[in-house]
């Protein structure tokens, strides 16, 4: 007689909701203003703020790094969620300028909070890092692999920022935003999630050097290669087609509609592209949440941020349904719905 096989103890347990239960961020204090970049490069207060919407940036200093701003959030992530880092079992930090290249820079936030029992990875998704990291948490909590996951997006943009250039060196800046993830009984949390990529826009923003096809010699150091480049009026066109694209993905998979959501959190990169996605969804950019005139483009760190601001200021309540939608190098793509 054919024996049947035996139910495993997970595919017994029932799926888990997730639930962002604290959130926290972190941005140096030295601020870097229009006024301040005018006597750097040819540019203008006005040239910058009318393109971009940006009005200053933060600066990290030179012996802070991305770990040390991950840290700093990720404490703060762990007071509002009123749990100990002993806690956490799983750490991710989604970031385009790791410590060092090898290892994570997950294990030095790791070791700088004491959580011991946690295992860590860096997520490389560019500025759609850190929603990468919240479907990654989601998919480890659901299936009952892990139970508290702290997520991070930091990034210390400003060293791979060319200083010469006033095309990008105007949108950059500092940060690091946190969110503790883990079940909670009776709450829906995260209701919807989509992810994407298209490796046929490798080209359009990106830092040629430092890894293995272009490491950085004696030969091509001066040539700023590891810098970021980046094709201005292209990564617009397709930050806002696929924000606009992936924010109509999430919507649909958790049944509700545009005028469902209290408050939109995008990528802060560029006011023009927020204004086009806030054009394409028939909404009033007052329903978007938008702090890059004061952070600019912090890469991982600036939807984590924003997420954390409209959390301790009220501007996201209990029951709200909040819509995340994010853009980045890759290129790739994220959107969240969730239930606050």
């Amino acid at each position: 007689m054919k024996r049947q096989p035996r139910s495993s103890p997970r595919s017994a347990k029932t799926q888990r909701t997730v639930s962002i239960i604290g959130t926290g961020s972190y941005v140096p204090e030295k601020i870097l203003t229009n006024e301040d970049l005018s006597r750097m490069v040819d540019t203008t207060d006005e040239w910058i703020t009318t393109r971009t919407g940006i009005k200053e940036r933060r600066i990290a200093a030179k012996d802070e790094f991305t770990s040390d701003m991950a840290t700093k959030a990720a404490l703060k992530a762990i007071e509002q969620a009123n749990i100990t880092a002993a806690e956490i079992d799983l750490i991710l930090v989604a970031t385009a300028t790791p410590d060092m290249l090898f290892p994570a820079t997950a294990c030095f936030v790791q070791k700088n909070i004491g959580a011991t029992n946690a295992a860590c990875l860096d997520i490389s998704a560019a500025c759609a890092g850190f929603l990468f990291g919240v479907e990654i948490a989601q998919q480890f909590i659901t299936s009952h692999t892990h139970d508290t996951v702290l997520v991070i997006g930091a990034d210390k943009l400003t060293s791979i920022t060319n200083w010469t250039d006033r095309n990008t060196c105007v949108l950059f800046g500092d940060g690091a935003g946190a969110a503790i993830l883990r079940h909670r009984g009776g709450a829906h949390g995260v209701i919807s999630t989509h992810i994407g990529s298209d490796g046929q826009f490798t080209d359009i923003l990106f830092m040629p050097g430092g890894g293995s096809r272009c490491p950085i010699t004696a030969e091509n150091v001066g040539h700023n290669l590891n810098t970021i480049h980046m094709s201005g009026k292209e990564v617009y066109k397709q930050a806002v087609i696929a924000m606009f694209s992936a924010a109509q993905k999430a919507l649909q998979q958790a049944g509700l509609s545009i005028e469902d959501i209290a408050c939109v959190i995008p990528h802060q990169a560029n006011l023009r592209i927020i204004e086009g996605i806030a054009d394409r969804l028939g909404i009033p950019l007052e329903r978007f949440y938008v702090n890059l005139d004061r952070y600019g483009n912090t890469s991982a760190a600036a939807v984590a941020i924003a997420l954390d601001e409209a959390n301790r200021t009220g501007r996201i309540k209990a029951g709200d349904f909040v819509l995340m939608v994010v853009f980045g190098g890759g290129l790739t793509w994220a959107s969240t719905v969730i239930e606050w």
